[in-house]
């Protein structure tokens, strides 16, 4: 039989070790713990670490998203009466992986129903809202749709496999330039970037079926009602940065009249260029 240690002995050295352990836990934190409370820091942190090492889970996470949309959906009141959203444009967010277009420090709040910071002072909408705005634009599969408003690409990956082409115009750089290296990487080859001024719109591309404005506007811009076609919506918050806003249908008649209705109130960034104010 071969030797070891006696239980005597084994026990004294797991006694050796865990002091051992102790002694370095509380030089490197410069705590001064007890044997039972370092137990109980420890697991704290191993707990910390595994769930960080824990891959989230994002499609879970967005199907619970699109199940919050369609409960407030029912719920929220609009001038207009609820507002049901589409089967197709739910379909459409559970597919497009909003953390891949969020900052990676925000990742893990992608599916939550609230606006999201993604830098240079920019927000992304809350999902209910993205969803809502894509509904009252009524998009088909023939049309051309014009986003002002980039930010981080999510509202055009949405309106992506529910239309023709999107054109989507970002006045600072950096987001333009990331939502479109982004778009491109996950495969929305149908969407269009370009840094510029939204309130001018895209006229090269237009008339539009509709446009989706993504920040808040003092007022309607006169181009974007001119690059929108006869029987065409606009959605825009409208309001100033420092009043109430209301998302606004801006409709365009087969006879180019404009009807415009407020539909309800929110908080949009502003919509900045040279004919903002």
């Amino acid at each position: 039989m071969s030797g070891g240690p006696s239980p005597h002995e084994a026990s004294d050295s797991r006694k050796a070790r865990a002091r051992c352990l102790h002694r370095r836990v509380v030089r490197y934190l410069g705590l001064d713990v007890s044997g039972g409370r370092l137990t109980l820091l420890l697991a704290a942190l191993f707990a910390s670490q595994a769930a960080v090492a824990a891959p989230r889970d994002f499609e879970g996470a967005r199907h619970r998203m699109v199940q919050t949309i369609e409960t407030l959906a029912k719920g929220v009141p609009l001038s207009s009466g609820r507002q049901e959203i589409d089967a197709s444009i739910l379909a459409a967010m559970r597919q497009v992986p909003r953390h891949e277009l969020v900052p990676e420090g925000v990742r893990n709040e992608a599916y939550e129903d609230r606006p999201l910071p993604i830098g240079h002072g920019q927000t992304i909408s809350q999902p209910y809202i993205v969803a809502l705005m894509t509904q009252l634009a009524r998009p088909a599969k023939h049309h051309v749709v014009l986003e002002v408003g980039t930010g981080s690409g999510y509202q055009a990956a949405v309106l992506s496999p529910l239309v023709a082409k999107v054109f989507s115009i970002e006045i600072v750089e950096p987001l333009a330039r990331q939502a479109g290296d982004r778009l491109r990487a996950l495969g929305f080859e149908n969407v269009s970037v370009r840094h510029g001024d939204g309130y001018k719109g895209w006229p090269e591309h237009g008339p539009f079926d509709s446009i989706v404005v993504t920040a808040g506007a003092s007022h309607v811009p006169e181009p974007l009602v001119e690059q929108l076609k006869p029987g065409g919506r606009m959605v825009i918050p409208v309001g100033g940065a420092a009043a109430v806003q209301h998302l606004t249908l801006v409709e365009k008649d087969e006879a180019g009249r404009v009807h415009t209705r407020s539909l309800l109130p929110v908080r949009f960034v502003p919509l900045t260029g040279e004919n903002t104010r």
